[in-house]
């Protein structure tokens, strides 16, 4: 067996059914959700202590499973000047790909000579249509394996510049970044997606808030269970899970309630879905993406511009 080639996949599932491919190599499985919580550029004993209190604190996830894991894992990365090509398996969303631009950035601290190529979601020719890799066949999945995505010298620098940016407290230096040409697909479409994270300028609530709400005046939906699953399934280039989702969803409460029947709209989720109050006061809190301050911020969208308060 090939034990030179490193395989960093993004979730276990997609791990098990990468077993099935027979691929040479090794496999290391990335259990983080870097896109929510704070971040510092370099994955450390300080890196991990930052990410297991806000895992902690936020999803209840204790230091042992966190050493158990995800650290564990990291650790099987230690020997990587022992590898000589790199196999990077993320999805198309925010989710994955803030997840894949800290393990290029680990890869890089290494060496930045050796090939790293990416296997993606997205729709290949003859296939009927687009879908996570997790939900691949076998004979997809081997097919997206052999169109796998060589990434050149560019590409990896620009996946250590956004990662840098990420980890900083100045988003708005990634705006100009979403222009980019890169191999990555849809990295510019992640990057407009995390921007539009940050609270509206007019109503204090974000884009894909807004998107839950507007699930909630447009559908009738029974109850949050089935709210849940509508808004997992309709929120684009987020990639949330759902203990995510389900915490997004309680920040929200204020705007929706159960009448017995289905979930309705309150005064104050008319009066934001107009845009006729701002309730930015009522929602701030100390979330942060990166080294960014969710509030320290506000989104423009007519202009698509971030503001620094």
């Amino acid at each position: 067996m090939d034990n030179k080639t490193l395989h960093i996949v993004n979730g276990d599932s997609l791990a098990e059914q990468m077993q099935e491919l027979d691929l040479p190599g090794k496999v290391v499985v990335w259990r983080e959700l870097l896109c929510e919580g704070p971040t510092i550029k370099d994955i450390n004993s300080e890196f991990f202590k930052i990410r297991k209190k806000f895992l902690r604190t936020t999803y209840d996830i204790t230091a042992e499973n966190y050493e158990e894991r995800f650290i564990e894992e990291i650790k099987k990365l230690k020997n990587l000047k022992k590898f000589d090509r790199f196999i990077l398996w993320f999805e198309f969303d925010l989710f994955c790909h803030i997840n894949m631009l800290a393990a290029i950035n680990l890869i890089a601290e290494t060496d930045r000579t050796k090939p790293i190529s990416l296997v993606c979601s997205k729709k290949l020719e003859g296939e009927k249509e687009f879908q996570p890799l997790s939900q691949l066949n076998k004979n997809e999945l081997h097919n997206h394996y052999k169109n796998r995505i060589e990434l050149n010298t560019d590409d990896i620098e620009t996946a250590l510049l956004i990662w840098e940016l990420y980890c900083g407290n100045n988003p708005l230096k990634l705006k100009p970044l979403i222009k980019m040409s890169t191999n990555f697909e849809y990295l510019s479409s992640c990057i407009r997606a995390h921007i539009e994270r940050f609270p509206n300028s007019i109503t204090g609530i974000n884009t894909l808030e807004r998107n839950i709400l507007k699930i909630i005046e447009n559908h009738t939906i029974k109850n949050r269970n089935h709210l849940l699953g509508y808004a997992l399934q309709y929120q684009g280039y987020y990639g949330y899970s759902d203990t995510q989702m389900q915490r997004l969803l309680d920040n929200l409460a204020i705007f929706y309630k159960d009448n017995g029947e289905e979930l309705i709209l309150t005064e104050k989720g008319e009066l934001v879905l107009a845009n006729k109050k701002n309730y930015y006061r009522d929602l701030k809190n100390e979330d942060c993406f990166g080294g960014a301050n969710k509030y320290d911020f506000l989104y423009e969208s007519e202009s698509h511009r971030l503001l620094k308060l």
